[in-house]
Formats: C-alpha cells, structure tokens, sequence
C-alpha cells in the first residue's frame, strides 16, 4: 500500500497538474446560450489575453489552450498570429555593399594588435595572405599594409532578391546628365566658333547667318512643335489631343483621402486644393487645385488691368492690353495715383467745412459704449431666441446660492455690527429659515458663527427641523436594510439545505455506482453458464444523482490520464 502510494505522488511530482473542474449542467446550458447570442451578435465576443476580439465563429478546439498544458489560460489567438521571436530580420531597403576601397590614410608607424607581418589591422599573423617577411613591420615599421575592407553580410527578403534596381545610386544617374549637358555645350560652343571664323573669312554674310541660325537653331518654337499629349494620325488626317500629358502626376493621386477635393472624372476637374486638409502651404505644393491655378499670382491683376481698358476706351482713351500693353500699365498707374489723390482731397475738404476731426481720432464704438453690431432677439419673457445673449461678468466665486430654505443669500442683512439673513433676520450663519416668524424675534442674545463656535461645541445646540427630518429617513433606512438581511439570510439558509441534501444523495448515489461495478466485475469473471439471470430484477428510470454518479465514474478511453487511474 505504501510503494503504491509513493508511486502515485511520484507521478503526481512529474506530472504536477490538476484536472479542470467539472461544469454542472446549468452552467453547461449557460455557457452554450451565450455562445449562441454571441454568433448572433447580441453579446458581446470573448477577448483575449491582448485585449482583442475572438470570432465566435471559431471552434473552441482552436482557440482554447488545452488543460494539461496551462489550464489557468484564457482562450487566445496569440498562437495563431505571427511570432517576434521566430520571424527572421531581414536587411533594410537602403543597405547595400560598399563599393571600391576605403579611403583611408595609410598608416605610417606600427599600430597596436594589428598583423605583426604586415601591419593591417584587420587579421592577425597566422591569418595573414601576404609572404611572411624576414622582419616583419612590427620590428621595422616601415612597410605597413592597408586595412582590408570587410564587406556586409546582406539578408534579402524575397523581394530584395528579385529587386532589379536594389543598390542602384540615383547619383549614377545625376552624372549621366551632367556628361550630357557638359557634351551639348561644347557642341553649342564649337558651333558658335565655326560660324564666328566663316564670317570673320567672309564666306558667310550676315543675313544668311541669322537665316541659319534660325533653320538649324534646335529651341523650336511652340507653333512649329507637336505640343505634348498630341498624336496625329497620317490616315484619318486628324490631331487626337489627351487632356493631360502622361508625364505629369494624376490629379486624383496627389491625395489619396477620399475627403479630400472633390475630382470630376468627366471634365477632369479638380477646382479645390488636395492638400488643404495636410496643413501644407498653397505655395509650396506643386499643385494646387485649379482655382488656384486660376487665380493665382498675376491673375487677379490682370483682369484688373482689362476691367480698366474696357472703360478707358468707352470713354475714349484709345488703349489696347494686347496692342499695346506699357501704354496701358502707366495710364493704370496715373489713373489709381490720381484717384487716390481725389479721394483724399475730398476728405480734407468736407473735414475743413463741417469739422468733427476728433471723432475720427476717437477710439473704436465697441470700447466707448461697449457697444457691438451682434443682433440679438428676446421674446416677451425675456429669453433669447436669435443671438447670443451678452455675457455677465462674474467672479471667482459663488454667486447667489441659496442653502437651508432661505430666499437670500449670507450678507444681505446687517445689524448692530453682524451680519445676517434678510429674509428672517437670522445672525447665525448656516441656520435654517424660519421666514417672518424670526422677524419679530430679538436676536440681541445671538453670537455670530464665527465667534461662538466653542460656546456651541460645549453646550448641546437644538437641532433644526432639517436635522430631524434628516434623522427620521437614516432610521428608515436602516428599518429597511434590516429586513433585506433578513430576507437574504433565510433564502441563503434554505439554498444551503438544498445543496446540502443534493450532496448527500449524491454520495449514495457513488457508493451504489462502486457497488454496482464490482458487482459487474465479479459477474465478468463467472463463468457464463453460472451467472443468474436478471429478468427478476425490477428495472427503473435512473435519477438525477445515479446519472453524475454514473458519468464520474465512467472510464473514458480517450483520457490521455486515463493510464494513472488504477494506480
């Protein structure tokens, strides 16, 4: 009995963990009705250790962590989603191997732990590629070897590997344009020298020079060129022009919101500015909407300018903005000049013949008659129905606050020194009101609160009606209190009982099952011929008990702890 009991504690320290307690058949109901309102959407879903939402939807044997393995977890998808610790680091989009050799100065003296050999500081003797020397550059100090470069170690995604343009310096392509440019102006130069000799020779005149140079001159002018986006088609004899030149930026790209400026996809339209919502500045931006666009830099005065020329030339000023443009600009000038003058000659002279220079040297109406131009609109019992109502200056402090039944505030009665109520009279601060029954009362024996505080400490105060009204609802509440107790000490004694007597039978009901498998162990062992027969016996729905005690004592074969049972 004592190597079987040390057998099984053996067990227990190896295994060390406890079965989950088994779920009675209500909390079982419980349980798969809330299951089922989540599915519906009325209860909320299950999170999880992280704070996360579980779907409903997914069985329970992924998203529980089996008991014998950590039965004090939470359901949880963690295992499901992707782990830190196992995904691999790869290298960073800009990173790549450094090309050519390091720059360095060469070291002239020998340097502390580099090769005894060569002098570099990268390897050691025994590692060093160069023929070993009579006397090595740790004795000589002359000869010293260049550091070598140790290259990167690159770990490439997927995509890094397949990256046609991985380790590409747009740089490389900066000095393409430079070679070019650098080519095209010395073209430009040789060109200019040669038709500078031919005519110095006079092989060349002058005229036939500009003629040339108007032929062969490569800065076409916009009339003579296709201008972008166009393509002719020699066939239909017919210009197919594209509203926008493929080169340039999508309007409906440049802000990817869809609250952002509205874009027509039919005109191809986009009037408000993309990035107003970014906070970046209109004039910073390549691109800006197309009122923007519109009515931007010159624009507005440009149109001014027209507006002008329209009625000089109704008046009779012969003046054209395309004709004749500086004409137009110095009339405008003279024109504004002018008027400004005249309106200030106006000015002086009405000021000279009625006077009243001081009340334009005034301050502002708003500060002298804290009046405004708000309108505001009040019904017969003063409130307001448009507007805003002019705001009171209030204090810090508490305005008109009225405590303990009295119709007027602490202050506003003052008598023989105190301060009081005026609405009875009363020189005791956070007294009750008694209303005009106080008023004929002398309260020459009062002491104010403030002075009689340790008067009223010592001598027992008469309580308020207030205080007493206070005092009878406390004992009604306790009243009520005391017979919910009582209420819920009765129906706990009785759910006791309950248990208590389910408990009993409950254990009768083990004790039979137990006598009940013995009882069909002995018979298995008889021989069959010997067994009695049990149509004598009287058969019975099972109760409640019988069937627990019945399931806890069924052996299931698919226990993994099934095997350490009989031990």
């Amino acid at each position: 009995m004592t190597e079987q009991n040390n057998g099984n504690a053996a067990v227990e320290g190896v295994v060390d963990l406890d079965e989950p307690k088994k779920m009675t058949r209500e909390d079982w109901r419980k349980k798969k009705e809330l299951e089922e309102q989540r599915k519906l959407g009325n209860a909320p879903a299950e999170v999880d250790e992280e704070g996360k939402d579980i779907n409903p939807h997914i069985p329970q044997y992924i998203s529980s962590v089996p008991w014998y393995i950590d039965p004090s977890k939470r359901p949880t998808l963690k295992h499901q989603r992707p782990q830190r610790e196992l995904q691999e680091n790869y290298s960073a989009i800009g990173e790549w191997y450094k090309r050519g050799v390091q720059e360095n100065t060469l070291a002239t003296k020998f340097r502390k732990g580099a090769c005894e050999n060569c002098g570099a500081m990268t390897h050691k003797k025994k590692d060093c590629l160069e023929r070993p020397r009579k006397v090595g550059a740790k004795f000589t100090g002359t000869g010293i070897a260049p550091d070598e470069h140790s290259q990167v170690q690159l770990k490439l995604d997927y995509d890094g590997k397949r990256d046609r343009w991985n380790g590409y310096d747009p740089e490389e392509h900066q000095r393409i344009v430079e070679e070019y440019a650098k080519v095209d102006l010395a073209k430009r130069t040789l060109k200019a020298h040669k038709l500078q000799d031919e005519l110095a020779s006079g092989k060349l005149d002058q005229s036939e020079r500009e003629h040339d140079s108007e032929d062969e001159d490569e800065d076409k002018y916009a009339d003579d060129i296709d201008m972008p986006g166009q393509n002719f088609d020699s066939k239909r004899r017919i210009t197919v022009r594209n509203l926008r030149i493929r080169e340039d930026t999508a309007k409906y790209l440049r802000n990817l919101d869809p609250n952002s400026a509205y874009y027509d996809p039919k005109t191809r339209a986009m009037r408000e500015n993309p990035y107003s919502s970014t906070g970046m500045n209109p004039d910073e931006v390549g691109y800006a909407g197309d009122n923007f666009a519109r009515y931007s830099g010159d624009t507005i005065t440009m149109a001014q300018t027209q507006m002008f020329a329209w009625e000089a030339y109704e008046r009779g000023s012969e003046v054209h903005l395309q004709a004749d443009p500086t004409k137009l600009e110095l009339l405008h000038r003279s024109f504004k000049v002018k008027k400004e003058d005249f309106k200030e000659q106006q000015r002086e002279s009405i000021l000279e013949r009625y006077g009243g220079q001081e009340h334009l040297d005034a301050p502002p109406r708003e500060l002298l008659l804290a009046q405004t131009e708000d309108y505001v609109e009040y019904s017969r019992h003063g409130a307001v129905l448009k507007g805003l109502e002019k705001a009171v200056a209030r204090s810090k402090y508490e305005e008109d606050v009225l405590i303990n039944n009295h119709t007027c505030i602490w202050g506003s009665y003052w008598k023989d020194g105190f301060w009081g109520y005026k609405c009875c009279h009363s020189m005791v601060k956070q007294s009750y009101c008694t209303g005009d029954a106080c008023i004929g009362i002398s309260n020459s024996e009062c002491v104010p609160f403030e002075d009689g505080v340790n008067e009223m400490q010592e001598e027992e105060q008469p309580k308020t009606l207030l205080e007493m009204h206070q005092e009878k609802m406390k004992e009604k509440k306790k009243k009520k209190k005391y017979k919910k107790n009582k209420k819920h000490v009765s129906s706990d004694n009785s759910d006791s009982e309950d248990e208590e007597k389910k408990k009993e039978k409950l254990k009768k009901a083990l004790e039979a099952e137990d006598k009940r498998v013995k009882h069909v162990e002995a018979m298995m062992q008889l021989d069959e011929r010997k067994r009695p027969y049990h149509s004598l016996q009287e058969v019975k729905a099972p109760t409640e008990e019988e069937i627990e005690a019945f399931r806890m004592k069924r052996c299931r074969p698919d226990d993994p702890m099934a095997s350490f049972l009989g031990q």
